[in-house]
């Protein structure tokens, strides 16, 4: 947290006061994320790669092989396994599953709100797809696996 926060007399940061860089850190903490070739990896032995970037960005840099794409508005009640709208892989909270967004940031933010509707194995990929590229791991031109 680079110079945001209010200081409390007890020493801890106000965390209304902290900011995104804040409420970031505290998301991300004692959460083991993954690398690309990690996410690869995991995808591979089962867990669920969600991809939550926007169409034009998939557009753009192209698709994760393997990944299910759910729209960051409606993660939450696609995953929930007590959710009516949930989708079929979604069939418990010991679920594995690992977010993935453009650069890595939305997509801790979507792992903790996971985590808090008790899917205990939520993390996300550290760098998002840029991450991927750089590691030259295989983006595809579609079609997208794009779940409502």
């Amino acid at each position: 947290m680079a110079g945001t926060g209010v200081m409390a007399e007890d020493g801890s940061v106000d965390e209304l006061a902290a900011g995104i860089d804040g409420v970031l850190a505290k998301c991300r903490a004692d959460v083991p994320r993954l690398t690309a070739q990690e996410t690869l990896a995991a995808g591979r032995l089962g867990a669920l790669v969600i991809d939550t970037r926007t169409e034009t960005q998939r557009a753009e840099e192209g698709e994760l092989p393997g990944a299910l794409v759910i729209d960051r508005t409606v993660l939450e009640w696609r995953l929930d396994p007590v959710s009516e709208a949930r989708i079929p892989e979604a069939t418990d909270y010991d679920v594995a599953v690992v977010v993935v967004c453009r650069e890595g940031y939305s997509s801790g933010m979507a792992a903790a709100s996971l985590r808090q509707l008790g899917l205990w194995r939520a993390t996300d990929m550290i760098g998002g797809t840029e991450a991927w590229q750089r590691a030259g791991l295989p983006l595809t031109e579609g079609p997208a696996d794009v779940r409502r």
